[in-house]
């Protein structure tokens, strides 16, 4: 079947499903494999439940004379061009974000200043990925003026793949730095990819990159582009600079536009290093008409629920949260943002970093080394590659031994900052401390 015509029965059945356990009347299944999985067995399946149609790419699975089953040589592919397809039907102008830090963040303070006078479509959680990034743009409609989706990446070309799909017309790389690094080979690999949007972007007429002035690997691959730049220094290019004022423990910071005045905003992140995700969405929320009002009241309302930059209130003590991932750049940032923190006693619970390949040892380390002029009070680390460390603070295995330790030997009275890979799941130790 032609994507094409594949799209006019979307159009009338505008409503995609992945998984047979949810299949809402009337849309469309489509058939994707896994490891362990083959989407194909559960077709029949789908159709019963209550999808109209399902895309299968083998054809034992289809039933002859059903014309529900619909042949394609590949689920996934197929997925991705009938997005593309659409994206470029509903012809919605859209930002694309990605980086290795911060994108997240970044997406929902864009959405929310941008809310502040559109109806925007934004990528929900984490559905950044290649099959994330389709099922986003299958969410359009003619309703939503603008959109601000989320690329992620852990591999090289990954970046390229999802912008071939998205088509943005302007976007933001928030930062590099050392993540995935089994995936990337390398530092260099990560900006390479990353820079993929860039590359993108450079195809396209009248395109706009919003850049964080002060990062040298981001500038050093922007050649040829139209940037409209945001940052903390006098430079008197910045569209948008700003400063921190505190950090106690929630940032409050200044902003303003070029030959502007100062802006005042009290936000409800923890960490000073979000002060670039604000500026971000401020100058985009800008570019856009949004008005200066509007834009600090986005930033002010802002509330994270995401296990990112979130302080967590307890009968027993002041949680950090932060456990939804963690890569050697978060994780010093994190640390150096909690070290500077005006608030005690303070206790950092960190779990391994995961994916760094032959970085893994020395990386841990220096995170180990780190900690030891932190002067943060009580620190316990969690993991295999924490363990091999050469520091002297108390170490965990797992989640599971930390859990018992809680419940033998409560902290009481910290602000505890928890930051680790989502695989060491010390996203689970909120409801205990």
């Amino acid at each position: 079947m032609e994507i094409r015509e594949l799209y006019s029965i979307f159009l009338r059945h505008p409503q995609v499903t992945t998984d047979s356990r949810d299949c809402p009347e009337g849309s469309i299944f489509f058939a994707l494999k896994g490891e362990s999985f083959n989407g194909n067995a559960f077709a029949a399946m789908a159709l019963e439940k209550g999808c109209s149609y399902a895309v299968i790419d083998e054809k034992e699975y289809a039933v002859e004379g059903d014309d529900r089953y619909i042949l394609t040589d590949d689920c996934l592919t197929t997925l991705q061009m009938l997005a593309r397809e659409h994206r470029r039907a509903i012809g919605t102008k859209i930002i694309g974000v990605t980086g290795t830090n911060g994108k997240t963040t970044t997406k929902e303070l864009i959405a929310t200043v941008l809310s502040e006078k559109y109806n925007v479509l934004y990528t929900q959680g984490n559905f950044n990925n290649h099959i994330g990034v389709p099922k986003t743009l299958l969410r359009l409609t003619r309703e939503h003026d603008i959109a601000v989706v989320e690329m992620g990446a852990n591999h090289p070309g990954e970046i390229r793949t999802l912008v071939n799909i998205v088509e943005p017309d302007c976007g933001i790389i928030t930062n590099v730095g050392k993540a995935h690094l089994e995936g990337f080979g390398s530092f260099e690999g990560v900006i390479r990819t990353k820079g993929e949007l860039y590359d993108f972007l450079r195809t396209r007429n009248d395109s706009t990159v919003f850049i964080h002035n002060e990062n040298e690997h981001l500038l050093g691959i922007a050649d040829g582009l139209r940037l409209v730049r945001y940052g903390t220094t006098d430079d008197p290019r910045l569209a948008v600079k700003g400063s921190v004022i505190s950090c106690a423990p929630y940032l409050r910071f200044t902003w303003q536009q070029a030959q502007g005045e100062p802006q005042t905003v009290q936000t409800h992140l923890i960490g000073a290093y979000n002060i670039f995700n604000m500026l971000a969405a401020a100058c985009i929320g800008l570019q856009f008409g949004v008005s200066i009002e509007q834009v600090n009241h986005a930033l002010e309302g802002y509330i994270p629920s995401n296990n990112r930059s979130q302080l967590e209130h307890t009968a027993d003590n002041h949680l950090i949260i932060d456990a939804y991932n963690a890569n050697p750049t978060s994780m010093n940032a994190a640390l150096t943002n909690f070290r500077d923190m005006e608030v005690s006693p303070k206790m950092a619970i960190l779990g391994d970093m995961r994916e760094l390949g032959a970085s893994t040892a020395e990386e841990h380390q220096k995170v180990a080394d780190l900690l030891k002029t932190s002067g943060i009070d009580v620190v316990w680390l969690v993991g295999d590659a924490f363990a091999q460390t050469d520091c002297p603070f108390r170490k965990f295995t797992d989640v599971e031994t930390v859990k018992a330790a809680i419940a033998e030997e409560k902290p009481r009275g910290y602000y505890i900052l928890i930051k680790g890979s989502n695989g060491t799941k010390l996203y689970q130790l909120p409801p205990l401390l």
